[in-house]
């Protein structure tokens, strides 16, 4: 999902800088000027890239601050926030100016001395929206740290493992589990060919798509957790005449409540291909 600018014209110069260096730091953006053409709506054009950004960059400027446009997409991100509990709307203040009353307390990248520490402090805020191999599931009952790693094992074939850690937020004890994937000998072959074309992170987001499929077929998977020690799953998915193996493992860290512990992977793995998919904007063709 492409992250939207929000701006006067009058900065055009500055946000021409700022677009120039979030291309070249691989962050999708979308500015009006660079994807309106003739004839189209406006609104209709800024209402749905507003809708589908992951995050909103307000330019404050005198100029910006001052204009009625930029209030309206200020408050729909400030809205989207409200109805998403997250984080959407980051304020960038160019120069000093009268900040809208609802952004005042929120963190801003600063500008007005020094571009390059005012960029550090957006990429390092977008960092999260931008990788597809990492992030954060958001539970109000536990949240899950997780990881995606991949590379060719020594007999030749194709390896992707999910690691991840879950949290319970009143609970003394976590949940560690590993997701491997092995190719066979096409799937190896179909994924190198993708890599090569630059098509890596789409061949990825395919394979984690097909264990999800399968996975749902399966009427979801839970494995549940009945002690300290390690608890695993194993099954095969196919695709076309790409075969994986997949390995599932989990178990609990820490204290020991007595209780057993249903560990949803089913839904873990839907959160992560969400995950995948809006930093790519949109699902593998």
């Amino acid at each position: 999902m492409p992250i939207f600018i929000s701006y006067s014209h009058r900065d055009s110069e500055f946000v021409d800088r700022l677009a120039f260096q979030l291309v070249q730091n691989k962050v999708s953006i979308w500015i009006d000027r660079w994807e309106i053409n003739v004839g189209d709506s406006l609104l209709t054009k800024v209402q749905e890239a507003i809708t589908g950004a992951s995050t909103l960059l307000v330019v404050l400027s005198r100029a910006s601050v001052g204009s009625a446009w930029v209030q309206r997409e200020i408050n729909s991100g400030l809205l989207r926030e409200l109805e998403e509990r997250r984080v959407i709307v980051l304020p960038v203040l160019i120069e000093d100016c009268q900040i809208p009353i609802f952004l005042r307390e929120k963190a801003y990248a600063d500008f007005r001395t020094d571009f390059d520490f005012g960029l550090r402090k957006i990429l390092d805020a977008v960092a999260r929206i931008t990788n597809a191999n990492t992030g954060r599931i958001d539970e109000p009952s536990y949240h899950s740290d997780w990881g995606f790693d991949w590379g060719i094992l020594g007999r030749g074939a194709a390896m992707f493992r999910i690691t991840l850690v879950e949290q319970a937020n009143d609970q003394p004890y976590t949940v560690l589990a590993v997701i491997e994937i092995t190719a066979n000998a096409a799937a190896t072959n179909s994924y190198m060919e993708m890599d090569r074309a630059g098509r890596g992170e789409e061949a990825r987001r395919r394979i984690v798509t097909s264990v999800v499929d399968t996975v749902n077929a399966d009427d979801d998977l839970v494995l549940l957790l009945e002690g300290e020690t390690e608890v695993s799953r194993e099954f095969g998915v196919v695709d076309d005449r790409s075969v994986y193996h997949v390995r599932i493992s989990a178990r609990r860290l820490g204290a020991d409540t007595g209780r057993d512990v249903l560990y949803r992977v089913g839904q873990q793995l839907r959160e992560i291909l969400r995950h995948m998919n809006d930093v790519a904007k949109g699902p593998p063709n």
